[in-house]
């Protein structure tokens, strides 16, 4: 599948969007080969499963300029790098406690020339920042999750979505969004922007900062 199906939902990109975009398969295909980092059954599928899934997060909320966005446990740069790529005017910060993760995502980022995102070889507790989104793929129960990022959220909330997580899962969520006992969960469906039968129990889990 080629990066036709990014824009397909993302119809609007510049020239210098898509490039980035068309780049990133070739990319993420030489480093896999030396540091697994995707599945290889997954990397033919890159577009889809990892790059179009990542956006998801954008078609739930719209980042502002200026706004903070930290991803924990970006793997190799996922939802991060295509949610830079997006919203150029967004700072994100990619964390993962796996050295040779970050590496692959500061070389990936620096190959297309990403101004808006650092990374760091670190756990998110050890993130000394404020934030105005937390954003993540299903690195772990979203219980075991929060302690992790909690009181790193900027007070003041400017986007349409007050500050808070934006946290894409996939099955039956339901145990464990009882598990977790956050307040004002919102469990948002990828059916709803994406015709592809992956996404059929796909989701974006958003909660507010408690």
């Amino acid at each position: 599948m080629t990066s036709d199906i990014i824009f397909k939902y993302f119809p609007n990109l510049s020239d210098k969007q898509k490039e980035q975009f068309n780049k990133l398969e070739e990319l993420y295909k030489f480093w896999n080969a030396q540091i697994n980092v995707i599945s290889r059954k997954d990397i033919d599928s890159l577009y889809l499963r990892h790059i179009l899934h990542s956006l998801g997060i954008a078609k739930v909320l719209k980042f502002l300029p200026g706004e903070r966005v930290m991803d924990v446990g970006t793997g190799g740069g996922f939802p991060g790098i295509p949610l830079a790529i997006l919203f150029p005017e967004t700072s994100f910060h990619l964390v993962d406690s796996i050295g040779k993760k970050i590496k692959v995502v500061n070389e990936v980022s620096k190959a297309i020339g990403l101004e808006n995102l650092k990374a760091s070889h670190a756990r998110a507790e050890q993130i000394d920042e404020k934030f105005d989104f937390i954003v993540s793929r299903a690195v772990t129960q979203l219980k075991d999750f929060y302690p992790w990022v909690r009181g790193k959220f900027s007070k003041k909330s400017n986007n349409v979505l007050r500050n808070g997580v934006l946290y894409l899962k996939g099955g039956d969520l339901e145990q464990e969004l009882n598990d977790a006992s956050l307040k004002d969960i919102q469990l948002l469906p990828l059916t709803a922007y994406f015709d592809e039968d992956f996404f059929e129990t796909k989701y974006v889990v958003y909660f507010p900062a408690q």
